[in-house]
C-alpha cells in the first residue's frame, strides 16, 4: 500500500514509518523539521520503498502532489510541546488549522483514508477522571496560549468529522496521552527525555509546578500498533478514540524514579510555571485516558510497563 505520513521525521512518525515500511508498505513522509529531526529516519533513509520530502503541510500544491499518489494518509505534522506552542502560537495554530484543512480537503479529492492524531489537550482542565472521549471539555481564557492549540486541535476533529459526515471520507481520530521513547527529545517541554537527559548528566532535574500533577506515560510502539489497528478496521471510520494508559505517576515520582535508575547524583529542583513557560499558564492536575473504547473496537492493550519504557529510553540516551 502507499501511504504518506506527515511529521515522518518526528518522534511518533519516525517510529510509524519504520513500522509501516518493515510491514512491506511503501511510505512516503513530509516533514518541515521544525521538530523533526533527519536523524529519526537515519537508519531507513536508504530503504527502497522509502522516500521523504522535506516542506510544509502549508504548501497546498506539495500536498496535492503528494497525496494524488497515496492511499492512506497517517496525519501527524502539528505544532507539539507546551514551549514550541508558547513560543509560536501564530505559526502553531495555523499549521494545525489551515495544514489539516489542506489534508481533509485533498484526502477527499483523491479519496485516500486518514489518521488524525489529536491531543488529551483537547479535555483542557477538566478534572473528571478518566477523560472518555465524548465527554465535555473545559477550557480556560484566549489569553492563555496553550488553550488556543487545544482549539486548534479541536477544530481539527470537528473537520474530520465533517468531512466523514458530509463528503464520506474515511477518518480515524486518535487522541495521545503522553507517548514516550526513544528518539523523543525534551527541547520542546517533553517531561520524560528532559529528566533522563538530566539524570544522565548529574544536571539538576527541574520540575515545574509543584509535582503533584500526575500523567500516563505510554510507550510509542504500543501507540503505533493502534494507529495502525485503528487505520485499518472499518468500523473505525468517524469515531475517536483516547490512545495511551492508565499506568499514573506524579511528576515528583517521576523524577524519583528516573534519577534511581540513572544511578543520578543530580539534585531535583522545582520551578514555576510562570517563569518557565509564560504569565498565568495553566496546566492539568491529572491527566488519564479512558480506553473502554478503543479495546472494544480493536483489543488495545498497552504492552509495556513504565520501568520498561525508561530503561529502553535511558539506553537510547546512552548510546
Amino acid at each position: 500500500m502507499k501511504i504518506l505520513i506527515t511529521g515522518g521525521a518526528g518522534f511518533i512518525g519516525s517510529h510509524l514509518a519504520e513500522r509501516l515500511l518493515n510491514d512491506g508498505h511503501q511510505v512516503h513522509v513530509i516533514d518541515n523539521l521544525s521538530t523533526g529531526r533527519l536523524e529519526n529516519i537515519e537508519s531507513f533513509r536508504d530503504h527502497p520503498k522509502f522516500a521523504y520530502t522535506i516542506g510544509t503541510i502549508l504548501n497546498k500544491e506539495l500536498m496535492d502532489k503528494l497525496i494524488s499518489k497515496s492511499e492512506q494518509v497517517y496525519h501527524l505534522a502539528a505544532a507539539v510541546g507546551v514551549k514550541y506552542i508558547i513560543e509560536n502560537p501564530l505559526l502553531s495554530l495555523k499549521t494545525n488549522i489551515v495544514g489539516t484543512d489542506n489534508v481533509l480537503e485533498l484526502a477527499n479529492k483523491y479519496k485516500a483514508k486518514v489518521l488524525i492524531t489529536s491531543t488529551s489537550e483537547i479535555y483542557g482542565k477538566s478534572e473528571k477522571v478518566p477523560f472518555a472521549e465524548n465527554d465535555d471539555r473545559l477550557l480556560g481564557s484566549t489569553q492563555i496560549s496553550r488553550w488556543g492549540y487545544s482549539c486548534s486541535k479541536a477544530i481539527d476533529e470537528f473537520m474530520a468529522l465533517a468531512f466523514y459526515r458530509e463528503k464520506k471520507l474515511p477518518v480515524v481520530i486518535v487522541r495521545c496521552f503522553n507517548t514516550v521513547g526513544p528518539r523523543q527529545t525534551g527541547q520542546y517541554g517533553m517531561v520524560l527525555p528532559k529528566f533522563i537527559k538530566a539524570a544522565l548528566l548529574d544536571q539538576p532535574i527541574i520540575i515545574y509546578g509543584n509535582g503533584k500533577q500526575s500523567r500516563c506515560f505510554a510507550d510509542v510502539s504500543d501507540v503505533v500498533e493502534a494507529f495502525i489497528k485503528l487505520m485499518n478496521d472499518k468500523k473505525c471510520e468517524g469515531e475517536v478514540f483516547n490512545v495511551g494508559t492508565t499506568e499514573s505517576i506524579s511528576i515528583e515520582e517521576l523524577a524519583k524514579k528516573v534519577k534511581t535508575m540513572c544511578k543520578s547524583k543530580s539534585k531535583i529542583e522545582f520551578m514555576s510555571y510562570e517563569d518557565a513557560f509564560e504569565e498565568g499558564f495553566e496546566d492539568m492536575m491529572h491527566r488519564m485516558p479512558a480506553l473502554n473504547k478503543v479495546r472494544d473496537f480493536i483489543g488495545y492493550e498497552p504492552k509495556l510497563k513504565l520501568d520498561d519504557i525508561i530503561k529502553r529510553m535511558i539506553e537510547y540516551y546512552e548510546n
